[in-house]
């Protein structure tokens, strides 16, 4: 059972090694140069894609405002 055990925990070594690189990386936090940074110019939804979303939606809603008054329902 020792010897699994034993496998299973890194070394000493290996431990100080990764805190070594934790603790720099901690360091340099917010400190990425602007030429890494991506600037995202194109927008997220394209204007057709819009245009369609919104004639969708409020031609229903006038469909729907006009097959109510027409049928003299109420809402």
């Amino acid at each position: 059972m020792v010897l699994i055990y034993s496998r299973l925990q890194p070394s000493a070594q290996t431990m100080k090694l990764r805190s070594q690189n934790y603790q720099g990386n901690v360091n340099k936090q917010g400190k990425v140069p602007k030429s890494l940074i991506k600037k995202e110019e194109n927008l997220p939804v394209g204007p057709i894609l819009l245009g369609v979303f919104l004639f969708v939606v409020v031609g229903s809603a006038l469909f729907q405002i006009l097959n109510v008054a027409s049928s003299g329902q109420e809402i």
